[in-house]
This record gives C-alpha cells, structure tokens and sequence, in this order.
C-alpha cells in the first residue's frame, strides 16, 4: 500500500515538471518597455528674411529718381533677386533726388538703355557690407560693383566718415537708411558717375533763378520819385522867389509916389 502511494506521489511530480518545462505551456512575461531617446534631428532654419526694396526707397530718402530709374529699367529685379535669393545678399548707395537734381537733365537722358542700366548697377556690390567691415573693404580698392569689373569704386574711411569714389564724384555716405544681413543701403549725396559712361565731368545743372523781392515800402521813393519830387520843390521855390519880388517892386513904388 506504501509502495503505491510512493510511486504516485512521484508520478505527480514528474507530470507538474514536465508542465513546468513545456515552453508551449509556460506562461510569458510581457516585455519590458523601453523608452526612446528624444529627436536629436536639426531644427528647421529660419525663413530669409526678405526685404521689399521698392517699398524700402518709396518710404526713405527721398529716392524718387533713383526708384523711378530701376522701374523704368527693371533693375530693382535684378536688385531684389540678389538681396533675397542669395547668400552673398547686396550692398546699395542711393543718391537723393538733390543729387539728380544737381545736374543737367541731358546728362541722363542722353544715355542708351543699356547705359542707364550700368549706370544703376554701378551703384551696388553684389555682397552685403555693414559699416563696420568699409575700413577692411578699403584695403581690397579698387572694388568691383554689380556691373561687372570695370566699373570700379574706391573707398575712403577717414575717421568713421565714409566716402565712395566714382571718376566724376566722390560723395559720403549720409546716412544708413537699412543695414541688416542681408540688405544694406546707404544714402549718399553725390550721383556715381564712371569714366566708362562719362569721358568728362558732366555740368552741373544751371543755378535757379532768384526769387523775386518782395513789394516795395510804401514810404520808399519811386524810380522817378527823387526827380518829380525835386521838380516840384524847384517849382515851389520860383513860385515863391516871384511873390516876394513882386512885393518889393509895389513897396519901393509906393515909396516914391509919397516922396513925390
């Protein structure tokens, strides 16, 4: 009886071992989570920072004649392309209207189209500059400009007054009207005027006409005033010599005729 209960006792643990065993039966434990390293792919670059130089001259300045010449030619195309498409960005002197003013009308309007266009292009480097880098810029002179390598300026830095000098004008730099990666335009007061355009200095613009004066004082003389008013104290004066020599003549007159 012993013997029976051994032998099932042991049959028992052998089929709860082989239950145990069986990886078909044997119950799987989930799989640990496991937790990610955060994103370390870049960030999106910023957006350029785009600059509308038509609104830029429209508002500023004033650089009427300037912005009207680049419309006309459509070299504000050329100009905004380089300043928002690049990476080199742009670097424009903009006279004033006084500048164009100063000279003679003939000195534009005898210029092809073409010539117009270079002249324009004369007046920008294909790469921004702030102030800061003109004083190392001018150790490079002569400096090539957007209209390709003959059309040179050179710059001056004297003491912080920056000039920029063409064949026929050497202006300062007036005043930083925008100056922020990748867009600067500077206002000078002189038009750039290359020898390639220009065989001589162009003329000036003739001097205005003076304004004229204001009305005369009423107290004031008239051109003819001195001689009328002269006239007519020599006419008193005769007038008066003639009364008083009438009354001597009756005086001694009557004198004799009591003497008589």
């Amino acid at each position: 009886m012993m013997g029976m209960e051994f032998k099932a006792a042991i049959l028992t643990t052998a089929v709860l071992a082989i239950l145990l065993c069986s990886p078909a039966l044997a119950q799987k434990s989930p799989p640990a989570s496991v937790s990610l390293p955060p994103s370390t792919s870049p960030a999106p670059a910023p957006a350029p920072h785009y600059v509308d130089l038509a609104a830029l001259l429209g508002v500023a300045g004033p650089f009427h004649t300037f912005l009207s010449y680049l419309q006309k030619t459509e070299v504000i195309k050329t100009f905004q392309s380089q300043a928002n498409n690049t990476d080199e960005g742009i670097t424009i002197f903009v006279p004033k209207d006084s500048a164009f003013a100063a000279l003679k009308k003939s000195t534009f309007s005898n210029l092809t189209g073409d010539q117009l266009k270079q002249l324009l292009l004369y007046h920008a480097f294909p790469r921004y500059y702030p102030l800061a880098t003109f004083r190392n810029l001018s150790v490079l002179n002569p400096v090539n400009t957007f209209a390709g390598s003959p059309y040179t300026l050179n710059l001056t830095d004297n003491m912080g007054t920056i000039s920029v000098q063409s064949m026929w004008s050497k202006p300062k730099i007036s005043s930083s009207v925008y100056a922020t990666d990748p867009v600067a335009v500077y206002s000078i007061d002189k038009v750039l005027l290359p020898m390639q355009l220009f065989s001589k200095d162009p003329p000036l613009a003739p001097a205005p006409a003076p304004a004229p004066q204001s009305g005369a004082s009423d107290m004031a003389p008239s051109p003819g005033g001195g001689k009328e008013g002269g006239k007519d104290k020599a006419d008193s004066t005769s007038a008066a010599y003639r009364v008083g020599a009438s009354g001597l003549l009756a005086a001694a007159a009557g004198g004799l005729m009591l003497l008589w």
